[in-house]
């Protein structure tokens, strides 16, 4: 074995290397990520001497007839439209466990479980107690679907252009990151009024019942600021979660149909893949809860005391007690992410959307590489 060719093996080896020494030949069909358009590289490698063909990151699949082209107004819109659903829907839904993982966070001497909370929470105000929140969650969390999912399609998008197609290739786990970073950044704005309104509501008792009495008091009490003192936390919580949730999930995706479905994604019906978009939106929840919910639980008690700064929050809180109610926000957010992934993806099925083909080595860097 001559030099170069040991130093090419060493460096594979190297756990920081850059990605040219962990490429591997990878199957076209492994999941959703960065592509080329349909017939680019047979176009690319049949007229070299051509001017290059524009990159896509997310091309539509060659014989699927699609309602809008690939990053389209009408595509971005209809992107939205499926995060307004996604989140507004799912988060909506499991208020009543919402409810309770706040109050865990905020008071747990008294509420010291799940099924404590729970049965607290009934006694003392009933079955529709478990309720309380659900206006503000429904809107807050529409709007922060709207931005977060239609923001990481542009992102994305944006982001592929500047890197050039074999960077995005090769950093295409840093670029769903930088994307979903960049799209929570405003989503976050769009959701703290509502956010803290709707933990005013569920931690806070005899303060309001509805985002009616709420709003109007919480701008009486500290003028605007009520509903952004906590947008830091937030981002501090949702960033890292929807880091998190965006790049675990298209990972996953592609991992799961490279070792553990038994053919081409390519093959697999509409329903199959939903499947697919489920089990990895599940996966990548539980990480998701996990990053971010010390931040969580600054948020929680930060939205229902006045006067605190989030640093404040966390230095009472401790080591310890930002962990609280972990449990029931794992079995929360697990399943939301799954619910979200699968609603977001059944709508751009519905809506006939171009949906990521598999990431697939562009020719060009195959040619780099020697790989046949």
């Amino acid at each position: 074995m001559d030099s170069a060719s040991l130093l090419l093996r060493l460096a594979a080896a190297n756990p920081f290397s850059a990605p040219r020494f962990q490429l591997v030949a990878d199957r076209g069909d492994s999941g959703p990520g960065l592509s080329r358009s349909p017939g680019t590289e047979q176009a690319a490698a049949s007229a070299p001497c051509a001017a290059p063909v524009s990159r896509r990151l997310a091309a539509a699949a060659a014989l699927e007839e699609h309602s809008c082209e690939y990053g389209s107004a009408k595509f971005y819109a209809l992107c939205g439209f499926g995060g307004v659903l996604s989140c507004g829907l799912t988060h909506t839904a499991v208020v009543p466990l919402d409810l309770v993982k706040c109050r865990i966070q905020v008071d747990p001497g008294k509420y010291k479980s799940i099924f404590k909370g729970f049965s607290v929470t009934v006694k003392e105000d009933g079955v529709r107690g478990l309720a309380k929140g659900w206006a503000p969650t429904f809107i807050g969390y529409s709007m922060q679907g709207l931005c977060k999912f239609g923001f990481y399609e542009v992102f994305k998008n944006v982001y592929s252009d500047l890197l050039g197609e074999e960077n995005a290739y090769l950093w295409r786990t840093s670029l769903y990151l930088a994307a979903s970073a960049s799209a929570e950044f405003f989503a976050d704005i769009a959701l703290s009024p509502m956010e803290a309104c709707k933990v005013r509501i569920q931690t806070k008792p005899g303060y309001a019942n509805t985002l009616r009495e709420a709003a109007p008091k919480m701008y009486a009490e500290e003028g605007m600021w009520a509903f952004y003192k906590g947008v830091a936390p937030l981002w501090m919580r949702q960033i890292p979660y929807t880091m998190m949730k965006f790049a675990c999930f298209e990972r996953t995706v592609e991992a799961l149909y490279k070792h553990v479905v038994p053919k081409p994604r390519s093959d697999c019906s509409k329903g199959e893949q939903l499947v697919v978009t489920f089990v990895a939106g599940y996966i990548a929840g539980v990480f998701c809860a996990i990053v971010s919910h010390p931040a969580d639980s600054v948020v929680s008690v930060l939205n229902k005391e006045s006067g605190s700064s989030a640093f404040q929050v966390l230095k009472r809180l401790g080591p310890v007690g930002v962990w609280k109610g972990l449990v029931a926000r794992i079995i929360m957010i697990g399943t939301l992410t799954a619910l979200q992934w699968f609603i977001y993806d059944s709508v751009k099925v519905y809506f006939r959307l171009p949906r990521p083909p598999p990431p697939e080595m562009p020719a060009s860097l195959k040619k780099k590489l020697g790989i046949q």
